[in-house]
């Protein structure tokens, strides 16, 4: 990956997308291979690990591993960096509320306030929300699974608006989805994932739906 691009991840369910990300990010053990960012090879074993160093990853389930639902907009959005709205051990209320009105502010995030609980926000607006609580971490590297699953077109506009606009800043955005067109639609450059293997890498004024899929099918047709 590239920085400021948008990396596509394409390929088949059971292709082991999700499984080599969770890996990138620390959430599952790594069986052999290397991590590198910026030339340095990082020793990442655990999300912590990966947060450290600037990577974040946006599950595919943001309701179970994403945001914590019971919890409000504000609490979900500095919850990832929460030393820097303390004072002396202790939580500043306004330096969080300062914070998060920001946040909730560029992201367009709608909600009657930062107060309100992020269980009752449209899927979209949960969306941004996790967004913008790596945001507000300083993230270099962005894991996006399934980032428009489940929310309404409208919003899925808003969320590509927002890879963009993290790309523009430099930012490394690495995207897996199922959905071919809007990887297409999006992305700078695809990797195509068959049977735990990267079987190709397609450029964007390449980009064609039979060759990435052909790409999806390949080590499968060797069994």
């Amino acid at each position: 990956m590239r920085k400021g691009e948008i990396l596509g991840i394409a390929g088949l369910v059971g292709s082991c997308r999700t499984e080599t990300m969770r890996a990138l990010f620390g959430a599952d053990i790594k069986e052999a291979g290397k991590i590198v960012l910026n030339d340095i090879e990082l020793d990442i074993r655990s999300p912590r690990d990966a947060v450290q160093n600037g990577i974040c990853l946006l599950t595919e389930d943001r309701k179970e591993q994403g945001s914590i639902l019971e919890m409000n907009c504000l609490e979900n959005t500095t919850i990832t960096n929460l030393k820097d709205v303390s004072r002396f051990g202790f939580l500043n209320r306004q330096m969080e509320k300062e914070a998060t009105d920001k946040q909730v502010a560029e992201m367009n995030i709608k909600t009657p306030s930062i107060f309100h609980k992020t269980l009752h926000l449209s899927g979209g607006n949960q969306q941004k929300i996790l967004i913008g609580k790596w945001l507000y971490r300083n993230s270099e590297v962005f894991i996006f699974d399934e980032p428009t699953r489940g929310i309404d077109v409208g919003a899925k506009y808003e969320i590509y608006l927002l890879l963009w606009k993290l790309a523009a800043m430099g930012r490394g955005i690495i995207m897996i989805s199922s959905d071919l067109p809007e990887l297409m639609g999006i992305c700078h450059r695809i990797a195509v994932f068959s049977d735990g293997k990267i079987t190709g890498e397609v450029d964007r004024e390449e980009f064609d739906p039979e060759t990435i899929l052909s790409l999806s099918y390949k080590e499968y047709l060797k069994s």
